[in-house]
């Protein structure tokens, strides 16, 4: 046998297998605990997009000072993006405190998307953006004092 067709074959073997590789990328997202309505829902649209593309998304909340008293808050945010986009991913590794961070990572769920699309064709709607939220984080302020002259 030829040395050089020998060589050639094991190429193509090899081109081949590279083709039907996966490769995973881990895209992260950072919130904090005093995330605005707006911020929140940019950034869950953002990983949204991310698991639709097949990616996974590391989901991270980044406490400063006395927020580590509080890592409830951070807990009901993670579980909030991971309830927005339920329809697209899964929880992969729970939520878990690493210093002055806390972590979770989504990865994405075939089911759920092929899921979620049967049901938005039959239904006549997008998703779950088609409708108006309401703003969830309003903060009354009190007004401001009169300027005395």
């Amino acid at each position: 046998m030829n040395f050089t067709k020998f060589k050639y074959e094991a190429q193509q073997r090899a081109k081949e297998s590279r083709k039907k590789a996966t490769n995973i990328v881990v895209k992260e997202m950072k919130y904090r605990p005093k995330i605005g309505g707006g911020d929140f829902d940019t950034k869950t649209r953002k990983v949204a997009q991310f698991l639709g593309e097949g990616h996974k998304v590391k989901v991270t909340i980044m406490f400063r000072g006395r927020e580590m008293q509080h890592p409830e808050l951070g807990r009901r945010i993670l579980d909030r993006v991971a309830e927005e986009v339920a329809h697209l991913g899964r929880v992969e590794v729970m939520p878990k405190q690493d210093g002055r961070n806390m972590t979770m990572v989504l990865g994405p769920d075939k089911k759920a998307q092929a899921a979620h699309a049967k049901k938005a064709t039959e239904d006549g709607s997008d998703g779950p953006g088609d409708e108006v939220a309401p703003v969830a984080d309003a903060v009354e302020r009190a007004p401001a004092p009169a300027a005395e002259t």
